[in-house]
């Protein structure tokens, strides 16, 4: 390490900084958040008004940070958040939080981070940490992000220093969060990579250093395929075990028992979020550029995709064995967001539920307590009230997302017919002696072969 590196390295270690978050979304503003309560100005940049406005008002749109958060660190003058990119200048470090999606051909898209390295590069300066924490493909923290900063003139762990260390968000979760998550870090160089972890140090408990950008952003990857393709596996056994009519969720917890060998996943509508059904595209479209088939990413996620279809179908299933029609059937579906207890409805499997429904002609409608309207595909919805008379009135209920704040003894005492794709309702089913041995169709409909 070079003289001039070291001194960047005490400074960052125990002198004064200025942190700099590019993107104030889910990712972002947890982390401008945790570094600032840390003791470290922070300055937050977005190119939403309504986002940087509010969080210079002292309000929080992200359900995981409270508003009191935000006001008191307003307050103490450790946080605002701004528009202006060349702010970027006055940062000594600067953490890309953007959104990475797939574009409409289930390519990554990485135009955000494109825009922001370009942002960052116009203002490079000697001495700056720069840190992509946006989940994306292997190389693209050395290949496109690198080259914007090197066209500046400045060396890469000399003048500046740049590393990759994925994001581990997990929405709604109260046990893990930034600070006590164990984060991976990988940097360009040596330099870059002590420097990272001497930054991050100071506001995260954990750090796991490894050797390069790209085994960084593989263990991001990985660890969300590992979970795509395991919850594929119980998604296709419960499809198994439906034919055979044999209950899944009965099936998991004898497995569960075995001390080894066994992980326990379980079965549901299908894959949701910004991650899971998204991160292993990214590691099977790289592959696609080296000429290797991800063969268990391309299965694990037809099979994920089908879950959606097959809950609709077991609508369709309970109707029909109470000689009812889908077609101007009333369905209420309970639940659009991803995960239970949080307002996120990114590649919710609710959607696609709510859209074959009303494909069919049914005259559907839903409820959550967090998700107030939904427009999607050309439909738009809002959230009825969960009321005695809708929950009686509906030919239908169909539970999606278990969230806490459900009256699940009221719902089940309540619908003529429930299909449960969560098993939410399957102890209560279980002591009052109803439902299928599949679970699926909790209530109502015939049973099986009659």
């Amino acid at each position: 390490m070079s003289e001039a590196s070291r001194d960047v390295l005490e400074r960052f270690q125990n002198g004064s900084i200025r942190f700099g978050v590019v993107g104030l979304g889910y990712v972002g503003l947890p982390l401008a958040i945790e570094v600032a309560a840390a003791g470290i100005e922070v300055i937050g940049f977005d190119v939403q008004r309504s986002v940087v406005e509010g969080v210079n008002a002292g309000l929080s749109h992200i359900q995981d940070v409270p508003s009191a958060s935000v006001a008191r660190l307003r307050t103490e003058g450790r946080l605002e958040a701004t528009l202006e990119m060349g702010r970027l200048a006055e940062c000594d470090v600067i953490s890309v939080c953007v959104p990475t999606p797939l574009s409409k051909t289930r390519d990554p898209d990485i135009s955000f981070v494109l825009e922001s390295g370009k942002a960052v590069a116009a203002a490079l300066r000697p001495g700056q940490l720069v840190i992509l924490e946006s989940t994306t493909y292997p190389g693209t923290t050395r290949d496109v992000l690198l080259p914007l900063l090197d066209a500046t003139g400045l060396e890469v762990g000399r003048d500046f220093f740049l590393c990759f260390s994925p994001e581990r968000v997990d929405p709604g979760n109260e046990t893990w969060h930034t600070r006590n998550t164990p984060k991976v870090i990988g940097g360009i160089t040596p330099a870059c990579l002590e420097i990272g972890v001497a930054v991050y140090s100071r506001f995260i408990d954990t750090m796991v250093p490894v050797s390069s950008p790209e085994a960084a952003e593989l263990t991001k990857l990985l660890e969300n395929t590992f979970r795509a393709v395991n919850i594929a596996l119980v998604n296709e056994t419960a499809q198994v075990a439906d034919r055979l009519e044999v209950d899944i969720w009965e099936v998991i917890e004898a497995a569960a028992t075995k001390p080894f060998g066994f992980m326990k996943f379980t079965p549901g509508p299908g894959l949701g979020g910004h991650c899971i059904p998204i991160d292993p595209h990214y590691l099977s479209w790289k592959m696609r550029t080296l000429d290797y088939r991800t063969r268990f990413i391309e299965l694990a996620s037809e099979v994920n995709a089908e879950m959606p279809r097959f809950v609709v179908g077991k609508v369709q299933e309970a109707l029909n064995s109470e000689r009812k029609a889908v077609n101007g059937s009333r369905i209420l579906v309970l639940g659009a967001a991803y995960k239970p207890n949080i307002d996120d409805v990114r590649e919710s499997p609710a959607i696609e539920i709510l859209n074959d429904l009303a494909r069919l002609s049914a005259d559907v409608r839903y409820h959550d307590p967090y998700i107030p309207s939904i427009a999607e595909d050309g439909h738009e919805w809002h959230s009825v009230e969960l009321t005695d008379e809708e929950l009686d009135a509906a030919d239908c209920v169909v539970l999606v997302t278990d969230h806490a704040a459900f009256d699940l003894e009221r719902i089940f005492d309540r619908a003529a017919i429930l299909v449960d794709s969560r098993n939410a309702t399957g102890e209560i089913a279980r002591r009052r002696g109803a439902g299928h041995p599949q679970r699926w169709i909790v209530k109502g409909g015939a049973e099986p072969g009659t």
